[in-house]
């Protein structure tokens, strides 16, 4: 049985006018996914983030604003650090409404994962140029491990480290330093009552230099010798346990004067750990730079752990080649090796 359509009274050919549109009560334009160019968004640096407003200093006008991060930059967030472009009313009328709608390339990115298991990294500085690295020779007690991390932070990012041992007038630090006397990296001598100003002012001038440290170092101590005008709350060392109070609670650019040239000094909260887990396997080894020379003479396939024939530092260790502090330089490696190598398995 075959079925033959015949066109019934009234029937006519369809073209385009016989498409329904449903109208739009709200009047909005259609979507699109062109997102504008703001060429004419000036550029400000990201000094503050407080409860999703960031303080914006406007590079034309050496002024600070505060802005709101537009939609399209939610997803990947804007820190301290940034240079970004803002749209929209930057000037100083009560409510004016300023939106970041840009982050310029980054140069620099200081990262920290919350674990060495933890493959999602955290972003906590842009565009610095050098790391200080803030430790207390006593009250709270140094920990050599942590300063390995952040070395090796300061690698992956490709910052230059600073090493500052703060409360020297308490204990003598030779002892400690002993752990980096391998490493090419500056070392300050800081006392409670004399912060060394005049070798800080050299190897800051004209660096963005981010401070990083345990909790009650001194690091806010450090950062009101360096700029009076921060007033960085400080707090001293629980007794007890002998940790050290959160006093920064929050990242903050701070520009110092005129006499370290073009310099800012960024402060961030202490922390009792510093996850590595985005750090490339060869970026940590490398940021044993007392160890890198030995590692390079390794067989090719050598995964550089106690397990490993023929690895090369254990031959350097077994001829006493790597100092009085080499075993445990070795120890410390393998032990963040390890770490990371398990968080990827």
């Amino acid at each position: 049985m075959s079925w033959l359509y015949e066109p019934m009274p009234g029937d006519h050919d369809l073209d385009e006018t016989d498409v329904r549109v449903r109208p739009n009560p709200k009047g909005n334009k259609p979507r699109t996914k062109n997102r504008p160019e703001h060429k004419n968004a000036v550029l400000g640096m990201v000094i503050g983030v407080d409860m999703g407003r960031y303080s914006v200093l406007l590079q034309s006008e050496k002024r600070v604003i505060t802005a709101t991060l537009a939609k399209e930059l939610r997803k990947g967030g804007v820190v301290v650090g940034d240079v970004v472009a803002i749209a929209g009313d930057t000037s100083e009328t009560v409510g004016a409404l300023a939106r970041i709608v840009r982050i310029e390339p980054r140069k620099t990115l200081l990262r920290r994962s919350a674990d060495d298991s933890d493959q999602v990294e955290r972003v906590i500085v842009a565009n610095a140029t050098q790391m200080a690295i803030v430790v207390a020779i006593k009250d709270p007690e140094p920990r050599t491990r942590l300063i390995d991390r952040y070395l090796a932070a300061a690698f992956d990012a490709g910052l230059k480290p600073i090493l500052i041992i703060t409360k020297t007038d308490l204990a003598n630090p030779d002892e400690f330093l002993e752990n980096f006397a391998g490493l090419s990296i500056p070392v300050v001598l800081s006392r409670s009552d004399n912060p060394a100003l005049p070798v800080l002012r050299n190897l800051l001038k004209d660096q963005t230099t981010v401070t990083v440290g345990h909790s009650g170092v001194g690091k806010s101590t450090l950062v009101n010798a360096l700029a009076p005008h921060a007033a960085r709350v400080t707090g001293g060392v629980n007794a007890v346990t002998g940790r050290g109070r959160h006093t920064s609670s929050s990242v903050r650019a701070i520009e110092l004067d005129e006499s370290f040239g073009d310099a800012w000094i960024i402060d961030t909260p202490g922390v009792r750990s510093f996850g590595l887990g985005h750090v490339k396997p060869e970026n940590l080894l490398r940021s044993f730079e007392d160890l890198w020379q030995v590692i390079e003479t390794c067989p090719r396939d050598c995964r550089h752990d106690e397990h490993s024939p023929d690895c090369a530092l254990d031959v350097a260790l077994a001829q006493n080649k790597l100092g009085a502090s080499g075993a445990d330089r070795v120890d410390s490696l393998r032990r963040l090796m390890k770490s990371t190598v398990d968080s990827e398995n």
